[in-house]
């Protein structure tokens, strides 16, 4: 009994090997046909990449011999009609003629910025009470540094040098003698308007020009900027400076924020369309005109702040402003500074 068990189960056996030797001579053939497969179509792509490499290749090439002759045939048509130009209008006199405009007002090196990665933060201005031993606020020096870079302007170079600035929000019969005063002493300053002040003061918008001043963007209609959308600080901007130009042929430059208030991405904005954010070195409370000093402590204050590089924001509705402006300039002159106009 024994042995007719063993000799099943050897059978049985026998018969598993043989089964799974056939199994594996299948695998065998499958991969193998795979393996022959999978080279045939390698074979197929190398030969089909390579037929289109050639035709790219070929495309290509007549495509810039086509470019290179359309090139050639415009630059030398371009120089014919420059010497044409030339030789139209060569001056009569030996004196030599140069026609070309400055480089800064045909194109503008500013960077691109990803706006939506930029801080917008919002932080006030003022230039503090800390002051260096040159008598410069040490504010202004760290946020020039720190913000230079967006064409933001805290403080001027350490020389001599005053630049005046004055904030016209609206009119109550203070610019006039301002200007007055800053005609008979040859002083010329900017004065920043917002859309209202243009409206309703184009006389005096036109005589600042008209004087030699310098008109600043100080916002269509006042709002604080990192408050608004990047659209609307854009159309802040370019709203007055489309108004500036339609009735003045006159184009800004200089923007200042509204009450001082930026941030990072808003000096971007304003950089990107072309301005420069001026801000101040020194300014008072000048603003409220039921609010004066009086011009007996005004200017001793204003002058005691003298500063190389200062720049001062004064604003247009206060009485003492107007009132000290001529004193203020003979001290500061008596002191050794100069007057110059931001641009």
């Amino acid at each position: 009994m024994t042995k007719r068990i063993l000799l099943c189960a050897g059978l049985a056996a026998a018969m598993l090997f043989s089964s799974c030797n056939m199994v594996n001579d299948g695998v065998s053939d499958i991969g193998s046909g795979v393996s022959d497969l999978t080279s045939d179509i390698s074979s197929g792509l190398s030969d089909a990449e390579s037929d289109l490499s050639s035709d790219w290749s070929d495309m290509q090439s007549d495509a810039s011999d086509d470019m290179s002759k359309e090139e050639s045939d415009r630059e030398s048509s371009e120089e014919k009609r420059d010497d044409d130009m030339s030789s139209e209008s060569a001056p009569t006199s030996g004196a030599p003629s140069d026609t070309s405009e400055p480089a800064a007002q045909t194109e503008l090196s500013v960077p691109a910025y990803d706006l939506s990665a930029l801080d917008n933060t919002k932080q006030g201005w003022g230039q503090g009470v800390r002051l260096d031993d040159k008598n410069r606020p040490e504010a202004s020096l760290q946020f020039q540094e720190k913000y230079g870079k967006y064409d933001a302007l805290f403080i001027g170079e350490e020389e001599p040098t005053i630049y005046l600035t004055f904030d016209c929000g609206y009119e109550n019969g203070c610019t006039t003698p301002i200007l007055d005063t800053l005609k008979e002493k040859g002083v010329q300053a900017v004065f920043f308007v917002i859309s209202d002040y243009v409206e309703r003061q184009p006389e005096l918008v036109q005589r600042m020009i008209d004087d030699g001043h310098v008109i600043g963007n100080h916002s269509d209609t006042h709002p604080c900027m990192p408050d608004q959308s990047v659209e609307r600080c854009e159309q802040e901007i370019l709203n007055l400076h489309k108004t500036m130009e339609e009735q003045f042929d006159y184009t800004m430059t200089l923007f200042r924020p509204p009450a001082g208030e930026f941030s990072e991405r808003t000096l971007a904005i304003a950089q990107q369309l072309g301005y420069k954010s001026i801000f101040w070195s020194y300014a008072y409370a000048d603003w409220d005109p039921n609010n004066q000093m009086g011009p007996d402590k005004a200017l001793p204050k204003i002058t005691k702040a003298l500063h190389p590089g200062a720049i001062y924001l004064l604003h247009a509705v206060s009485p003492d402003n107007a009132a000290i402006l001529g004193d203020f300039i003979d001290c500061a002159r008596e002191q050794g500074y100069t007057f110059s106009v931001l641009s």
